[in-house]
């Protein structure tokens, strides 16, 4: 749950491109509603929301499910911190962090759960599209049934446009996406790995029929 769309945003695709599904709710009724749903294997709570704070939906999380709670926060009070984790929090993360922090303590915080109830997380552990299979806990992709080595960025972008398909990135936003807000380097890395890739799984690379140039706006994914 997040009030800012540019920062839920961010969230959800380092977390998509790590294997998990996620839904944004941006004010405290529509996320408590969500969370309650028995849905989630974990809930990513910012304090601040409108209508109803982080503290109010922690406290009516627990009464009804029990999820793992990480509360994201741009306090640094300890005694803020202190009293979400009274309430039933599990962790928190404080702003700014970086989204591979964020990806970590997600699943840290699930790998616990999983020790203490023994119940595993629902992942989607595998996408398919066409001839292409992308199992996202081996990080091993294959193409009509023969493995092929991706480098690591070559993957995570594969992954992040195949878990997006139909959605046009413009290279800005995959360079971000993919490299990091804070990477050095040129958008034009991301046309190189987008034709390495293009090498590696499409039947024809000069006429691709998964990855696609929309001329003028970017690349898209079509299964």
């Amino acid at each position: 749950m997040e009030d800012d769309r540019s920062i839920a945003e961010i969230e959800r695709d380092f977390l998509e491109i790590n294997g998990m599904e996620c839904v944004i709710a941006d004010n405290g009724g529509d996320g408590l509603s969500e969370a309650v749903s028995g849905k989630y294997d974990l809930i990513l709570l910012d304090l601040m929301l409108p209508g109803l704070d982080g503290y109010e939906i922690t406290k009516r999380i627990r009464d009804k499910v029990d999820v793992p709670i990480l509360m994201v926060t741009a306090k640094t009070l300890d005694s803020e911190k202190i009293r979400g984790l009274g309430l039933g929090a599990d962790d928190y993360i404080s702003k700014p962090f970086s989204p591979t922090e964020l990806v970590a303590r997600v699943k840290a915080n699930l790998a616990q759960y999983e020790r203490l109830t023994g119940r595993a997380p629902s992942f989607q552990d595998e996408l398919h599209a066409g001839n292409v299979r992308i199992n996202t806990k081996s990080r091993r992709v294959y193409v009509d049934e023969r493995e092929i080595e991706l480098k690591n960025r070559e993957y995570e972008l594969l992954l992040f446009l195949a878990s997006n398909p139909d959605v046009v990135y413009s290279r800005e936003s995959l360079y971000e996406r993919i490299w990091g807000m804070d990477s050095l380097g040129d958008t034009a890395t991301v046309a190189v790995h987008i034709n390495r890739l293009r090498e590696k799984i499409e039947k024809d690379p000069s006429y691709p029929g998964h990855i696609q140039t929309v001329w003028g706006a970017g690349y898209r994914f079509r299964y």
